[in-house]
């Protein structure tokens, strides 16, 4: 029962929203909003599409280069393109269970270089704060440079809740989380055997997440954060670009739907469904006066191309990066070249 109510709540009803929303986007949209959208998606110059998915793969680099400045604090030494390859597995994990792809990261580190499954899951959440540091800096800055459009798109955005259905469906997934939790709480603190290996886990997180203030060279850290959400920033933009009615639309809205898009992701299967429509909705809002009732289809189309390329590319990397990385370690932890 718990393992059923497990792949619910992690797999099916995420994804089951993705789908929800994509039936949505289509549905929503009328001809005229329909029409725009496909001329739209036949129109748009790919070649800045190309360049956006050229950058996102240095941010990919840039990530796996700077984990080794949380892992080396904790006295291990990876190899850079194994520390590659788990975060792409990740990454891909994610797409169909989300937040599993922080611990499938790890566990393939420990397969390929042998760290602990604790220690290294630990480091990848002092990433996630930092990340989260990142994000709501970039929450504040769209707050303050777009000023009124901030706050006029966020009403737009919080609008979709209003269709009873989605908002059934979030309703839903609030309650069989909070019941998964109370049913998890109760287990752990009633057996002790596994309270024990709970405590145990979580010292190594711990261990893992305070090696961001262990790292021998933090200003490296620090500068790859940056450098990574930079160009998150830009290969997002640049997109713009692709489309000669969203080419105009100021830094500030390509910033607001930036973080859209950011927030949309945290909430479905890598952003299925939400992230065109969040993303779609921003461009609209700027693009209504000029283009009335096709602003909404070339929004959304702009919002598709770049959550669907985006997701191409992971999936095809992270395919390739299962094949690539290494299997050195037993799941007991030993040299799989000794046994033979």
């Amino acid at each position: 029962m718990k393992k059923v109510a497990g792949i619910l709540l992690k797999t099916v009803l995420p994804l089951a929203l993705g789908v929800y929303l994509i039936w949505y986007l289509f549905t929503s949209m009328e001809p005229v909003v329909k029409a725009a959208f496909y001329r739209a998606l036949r129109e748009a110059n790919y070649f800045w599409i190309f360049l956006s998915l050229l950058l996102s793969f240095f941010a990919l680099l840039s990530r796996a280069y700077r984990w080794k400045y949380l892992l080396e604090p904790l006295g291990y030494k990876t190899s850079f393109w194994n520390r590659y390859h788990a975060i792409m597995i990740g990454y891909i994990v994610n797409l169909t269970i989300p937040r599993a792809g922080e611990a499938s990261r790890a566990a393939m580190l420990y397969r390929s270089d042998g760290v602990p499954f604790s220690k290294s899951f630990g480091t990848i959440l002092g990433e996630r704060v930092f990340d989260l540091i990142m994000l709501l800096c970039v929450a504040i800055l769209a707050s303050i440079v777009g000023a009124g459009d901030f706050w006029k798109i966020k009403k737009m955005i919080e609008a979709i809740g209003n269709d009873p259905a989605s908002a059934s469906n979030f309703q839903l997934v609030k309650w069989i989380i909070a019941g998964v939790l109370l049913v998890g709480f109760a287990i752990v603190f009633l057996m002790k055997s596994i309270r024990e290996k709970v405590i145990g886990f979580i010292k190594g997180l711990v261990s893992g997440a305070l090696s961001v203030f262990k790292t021998k060279n933090p200003g490296a850290f620090i500068g790859h954060t940056l450098f990574i959400w930079g160009l998150y920033i830009v290969y997002f933009s640049i997109c713009f670009f692709a489309l000669k009615e969203t080419a105009h639309v100021p830094p500030t809205g390509m910033l607001i739907a930036f973080l859209a898009g950011s927030l949309g992701i945290t909430l479905t299967n890598g952003g299925l469904g939400i992230f065109p429509i969040v993303v779609g909705l921003v461009i609209e809002y700027y693009l209504k006066d000029q283009y009335g009732s096709d602003a909404k289809g070339i929004g959304y189309a702009l919002g598709m191309i770049i959550w669907s390329s985006q997701t191409l590319l992971i999936i095809l990397l992270g395919v390739l990066s299962f094949f690539l990385l290494p299997k050195n370690y037993s799941k007991d932890g030993e040299i799989r070249a000794n046994q033979e």
